[in-house]
């Protein structure tokens, strides 16, 4: 199992696409690892999505409508692992406690807001067919929404940014594997209520494609250094 957290900041920032609308700044991610599953199986990473907002707000809709579409699009032939044994689609449904057991359970691929897990978690959601990406395929809803009510603590920003969900992905061939869009509600910290579209092209580069990078890095400083 190798551990990604250092290349997740630059892969977050280079990958990032999302309108940068009043009360949304944007939409990152960070790489928790790859081969989580199973290290034996097709190349495959896990990362974890968020809301990009300012220091007091809080988020508590991701919603498609007739005006800015809910989408989660797998591109290049890449796709979802989805634990459909103990999983599903929202983080309702992922119970750690279960993680001894069934070890894949814990990077299932789901959405939520604030909450990684079951216990104490209010979201609800309305509206959005999840039987496409239940397969490791899309998602898609223009009338649909995951939601918390304004008074639910997992709501609220820790470090600028709100969990949205969690995807394990094996790669595709195309430039990206996941393009993720939809709307945004949330609230500032005066208490007004602002509405925002986001959307994330998601990718990392495959094994080889990393030592490619990391050797050309290390030909350029010695370069400098001649």
């Amino acid at each position: 199992m190798k551990r990604l957290s250092m290349f997740a900041g630059t892969v977050g920032t280079l990958a990032v696409a999302a309108s940068a609308t009043a009360g949304l700044n944007g939409l990152s991610y960070d790489v928790i690892g790859d081969q989580l599953v199973d290290p034996g199986a097709p190349y495959h990473y896990t990362v974890r999505l968020y809301a990009d907002v300012d220091s007091g707000d809080r988020l508590d809709a991701v919603y498609g409508n007739s005006d800015i579409g809910f989408s989660i699009t797998m591109n290049g032939g890449a796709s979802t692992y989805q634990n459909t044994s103990f999983g599903g689609p929202t983080s309702t449904s992922i119970n750690d406690a279960l993680f001894t057991a069934f070890p894949s359970l814990e990077w299932d691929s789901y959405v939520t807001i604030g909450a990684l897990y079951s216990n104490g978690n209010a979201l609800q959601q309305i509206g959005i067919d999840w039987s496409g990406f239940e397969g490791g395929g899309d998602a898609s809803a223009d009338n649909g929404t995951w939601f918390v009510t304004p008074a639910d603590a997992q709501g609220e920003e820790v470090g600028g940014r709100v969990l949205i969900g969690q995807f394990t992905i094996f790669k595709g061939d195309g430039a990206y594997d996941m393009t993720f869009s939809a709307g945004f509600q949330g609230s500032n910290a005066a208490g007004e209520t602002w509405n925002a579209a986001g959307s994330v092209d998601i990718a990392v580069p495959a094994p080889g494609a990393v030592a490619l990078l990391g050797l050309a890095g290390l030909a350029g400083r010695r370069r400098r250094r001649g």
